[in-house]
C-alpha cells in the first residue's frame, strides 16, 4: 500500500525506530517526519537529528520537552503521592503524554494525518501514546508496525540482523539486549536476562546510579524546600526545575539511591520485570511524603492516600487527559496549599530517609506531644474517650456473653446498664 502521506515517526534513535524509518520507506513510500522529544535523556541529540537523515526521514527534529515534562507531568505526580503498585515511580507513563501531545502538534502544524511509533504489542505505552492522540486529535490515523502484517520482525534479534545488513548503526547487541527508556526523571531497563524472575540483575545494568556496596561509607545530608508541594530550593538555594532535578539526581544517585528490581502487572494483562533507577525521583517523594504527615490533618491524608492509587493507575494507563484525572489534581493542589517547608533527608548506600522536617504550616505543636510535663492537655480527659470510643466494641461483648450463655444452659446475663467505667444493674 503507498500513502501520499506524510508520517510523523515518534523516533528515539534507538534500536526500534532507527529500523522503522526505512521499513515505512519501503513499505508505504511515505514521507517521513523523525520527532525526537528531549525528555532529558543522555544522548547526542545533533547525532540523533543527523541519523534519522542519514536512515532515510524526509525531515528530522529534536523538541526539548524537560520543564514542561517536570512541572507540568513530575510535580503534579509528586503531589498526589501517586506510585504505581507501590513500586513504581511513573517515569515513563508520565512522559508518553506529553510526547504524544507533542506528534500531535507537530502532525497538525506539518500537514499530516498519520503517526507511527514503536511500541509493541505486547507493552503499555502504545496505549499511552495512541489514547492521547485520540483524546487530543480523533481525525489522526495510527501505524504500529508491530502490530502490522508487513512488519516481518518477530524479536529484537531480528532488528539487529536487519540493522547490520543495512548499515544501520545501533549499540544493541545480542549479549546486551535491554530495552531501556530514559528520561530526566528516570531509567528503565527491560528484556535480556530480566525476563527470568529468578535472575539477579547484573551490576553493570546500571546507567544513573550504582550498587549500595560501591557508595560512600559517608552519609550525604540534603535540604529539600518545597512550596504549596512542589520543590523549589536544595539546601537553600532556589532552583529552576531542570536544575533542581538534575541536582539532585547527581547527589542521589552518588549514594546508590533509587534503584528498584520490580514484578509489575502491565495494563494489558501480562506481568512483566523491571529494574528501575530513579535517584532524585525517590528522595523527592519521601521528602514530600513527610512534610505533608507535618502538615496535614489525619483525614485528608488517609483519604488523599486513596486518590493517589486510583491517579497512578490512571497515569500508568495513559488516562492523562481524561476528565477523572484533571479533577483528583484539582484535589490534591487544594492538599497542598498549606505543604510549604523545609525536609533534612539522610542519603546512604541504597537509602534516603528524612531525619527532620519544618513548617510554619505545621499541625505537629511539642507543647501537646512532649512526655515531659505539660500545662496544654489534661490527660485525664481520654478516660471519657476511650469509654465512648470503645462503646460499641463492648456492647459486641456483652452481647456474645449473653448468647453464650444460653447456648451453655446457663442463667442468661442480666441486661446491665454502662454508666462511667462501670457496669451496674
Amino acid at each position: 500500500m503507498v500513502l501520499k502521506e506524510k508520517v510523523v515517526l515518534a523516533y528515539s534513535g534507538g534500536l526500534d525506530t532507527s529500523v522503522i524509518i526505512p521499513w515505512l520507506k519501503e513499505t508505504y513510500g511515505c514521507e517521513v517526519i523523525a520527532v525526537c522529544c528531549n525528555a532529558g535523556q543522555g544522548e547526542d541529540f545533533d547525532a540523533i537529528r543527523e541519523k534519522a537523515l542519514k536512515t532515510g526521514a524526509d525531515k528530522s527534529m529534536v523538541l526539548d520537552i524537560q520543564e514542561e515534562f517536570i512541572t507540568d507531568f513530575i510535580w503534579p505526580t509528586l503531589k498526589a503521592g501517586a506510585i504505581y503498585e507501590d513500586d513504581y515511580l511513573l517515569g515513563t507513563s508520565m512522559a508518553r503524554p506529553l510526547m504524544a501531545k507533542k506528534l500531535v502538534e507537530v502532525a497538525e502544524n506539518e500537514g499530516a494525518f498519520y503517526i507511527c511509533h514503536g511500541c509493541t504489542g505486547k507493552g503499555n505505552d502504545q496505549v499511552r501514546f495512541e489514547t492521547t492522540i485520540k483524546a487530543l486529535n480523533p481525525a489522526i490515523k495510527i501505524i504500529a508496525p508491530w502490530r502490522n502484517d508487513d512488519w516481518k520482525f518477530t524479536s529484537r534479534e531480528d532488528l539487529i540482523q536487519y540493522s547490520k545488513e543495512h548499515g544501520i548503526p545501533i549499540s544493541q547487541t545480542t549479549e546486551k539486549i535491554y530495552s531501556r527508556d530514559e528520561n530526566i526523571w528516570h531509567i528503565s531497563h527491560e528484556g535480556g536476562n530480566l525476563e527470568n524472575p529468578w535472575n539477579e540483575h547484573k551490576p553493570d545494568i546500571h546507567v544513573l546510579s550504582m550498587e549500595p556496596e560501591k557508595a560512600p561509607d559517608k552519609p550525604s545530608y540534603v535540604e529539600i524546600g518545597f512550596e504549596k508541594g512542589v520543590p523549589v530550593s536544595i539546601d537553600g538555594k532556589s532552583m529552576a526545575p531542570v536544575q533542581l532535578l538534575t541536582t539532585l539526581n547527581k547527589m542521589a544517585a552518588e549514594n546508590a539511591v533509587g534503584t528498584i528490581d520490580i514484578i509489575e502487572n502491565r495494563l494489558v494483562g501480562m506481568k512483566s520485570r523491571g529494574v528501575y533507577e530513579t535517584p532524585g525521583g525517590t528522595v523527592l517523594f519521601e521528602a514530600h511524603k513527610h512534610l505533608e504527615k507535618l502538615i496535614l490533618d489525619r483525614d485528608t491524608m488517609h483519604y488523599k492516600g486513596i486518590v493517589a492509587m486510583k491517579f497512578s493507575q490512571l497515569v500508568y494507563d495513559g488516562l492523562w487527559y481524561t476528565p477523572l484525572r484533571e479533577a483528583i489534581c484539582a484535589f490534591v493542589d487544594n492538599t497542598q496549599e498549606l505543604v510549604t517547608g523545609t525536609v533534612k533527608m539522610k542519603l546512604y548506600k541504597g537509602s534516603a530517609t528524612c531525619v527532620a522536617s519544618k513548617s510554619e504550616n505545621s499541625l505537629y505543636m511539642e507543647e501537646f506531644a512532649t512526655f515531659s510535663k505539660d500545662e496544654v492537655y489534661t490527660q485525664s480527659d481520654a478516660t471519657g474517650f476511650i469509654n465512648l470510643f470503645s462503646l460499641p466494641l463492648k456492647i459486641r461483648a456483652i452481647q456474645k456473653q449473653n448468647k453464650e450463655g444460653a447456648v451453655k444452659g446457663h442463667d442468661v446475663l442480666e441486661r446491665k446498664v454502662y454508666k462511667g467505667s462501670d457496669f451496674i444493674e
